[in-house]
C-alpha cells in the first residue's frame, strides 16, 4: 500500500514492488542476502496458465563443451559464468586477504567478495530462467537426462560442472512445464553417449572424441547430438508414444 509493506511484528516497510501480486497470498518470506540486500517473497495461489497444445518434442543432452544440445541439432554455447568472473574474484579476494582481521576495511572487502559471487549466481540463474522459458514455449514434450551431479563433480571437471549448473536448468524447466501443461520426462543417462541413435549399437569413445561414428550402420554426427536423439527416444518410450523397439533399431550388446 503506497509503496510500503505492512509486516506483522515489524511494521510498515518501504519496498520496491517488482511486479503486481497475482492470486491469493499464502505466505511471506523475508530474507537478507550475504551482501546486505533484503527481499520479501510472496507465495501465492494462482490458476495455472496452460499454453496451447504443442506436438513438438525435444531431447536435451547437457555438457561442458556445449551447455546443451537439442535433438533438433541446435547447440547452445556454454556461458561459463564463473570462468569469466575468476579474474575479478581473485582480485577482490587478494584485497580481502591483505586487510587486518576485525577492521572495517576487512568487512568492506568481504562484502565485495560476496557481491562478485552474487553477480555470477544471478547471471547463471537468469540464463537458466530464460532458456527454460524458451524450451517450454517451443516444445510440448521435453526430455532430459536424470543426472546425479554428486557422482560427477570429481577431478579436474568439478569446477566446470558446478559452474554449468545443469540441475538448475532442469529444475526450472520442470516447474515451468508443469505450470504450462507441458510433458516433462527424465530418462536414465546410461549409454546415451555411446549408443548409436540409428541402429542402437554401443560405440565406445573417449571424452575427447566429439564425433559419433558408428561402424555398424555408418552414422556420423556430433556426439552430443547423437546423445540428445537417444534422450528423446528414451523419453518417448517412457511415455508410451513410440514402440519400445522402434523399426530399424536394435539395442547394442
Amino acid at each position: 500500500d503506497d509503496g510500503k509493506l505492512d509486516v506483522s511484528k515489524i511494521g510498515r516497510v518501504k519496498i520496491i514492488l517488482h511486479r503486481p501480486i497475482e492470486g491469493t497470498i499464502k505466505t511471506l518470506t523475508i530474507k537478507r542476502t550475504s551482501t546486505g540486500k533484503w527481499f520479501a517473497s510472496f507465495a501465492c495461489e494462482i490458476e495455472s496458465s496452460l499454453l496451447p497444445e504443442n506436438s513438438k518434442v525435444v531431447g536435451i543432452d547437457v555438457g561442458l563443451a556445449k551447455f546443451a544440445t537439442l535433438s533438433t541439432g541446435e547447440a547452445i554455447e556454454n556461458p561459463r559464468f564463473f570462468k569469466k568472473s575468476e579474474k575479478a574474484l581473485a582480485k577482490v579476494q587478494r584485497r580481502f586477504a591483505k586487510e587486518e582481521k576485525g577492521t572495517p576495511d576487512r568487512r568492506f572487502r568481504r562484502k565485495a567478495v560476496a557481491l562478485t559471487h552474487e553477480k555470477t549466481a544471478n547471471r547463471r540463474k537468469d540464463f537458466a530462467h530464460k532458456l527454460s522459458r524458451n524450451l517450454v514455449n517451443d516444445f510440448g514434450t521435453i526430455c532430459f537426462e536424470d543426472l546425479t551431479i554428486k557422482t560427477m563433480v570429481r577431478g579436474n571437471l568439478a569446477k566446470s560442472i558446478h559452474d554449468a549448473a545443469w540441475t538448475q536448468l532442469i529444475s526450472f524447466t520442470s516447474n515451468k512445464a508443469e505450470c504450462a501443461g507441458r510433458r516433462f520426462v527424465l530418462v536414465n543417462p546410461r549409454n546415451t553417449s555411446k549408443m548409436c541413435s540409428r541402429c542402437g549399437a554401443l560405440v565406445e569413445k573417449e571424452l575427447s572424441i566429439r564425433v559419433h561414428n558408428c561402424p555398424h550402420c555408418g552414422l556420423s554426427l556430433d556426439r552430443d547430438w547423437n546423445a540428445a536423439l537417444n534422450v528423446l527416444r528414451l523419453g518417448l518410450e517412457s511415455l508410451g508414444t513410440v514402440p519400445v523397439e522402434a523399426p530399424g533399431f536394435r539395442r547394442g550388446e
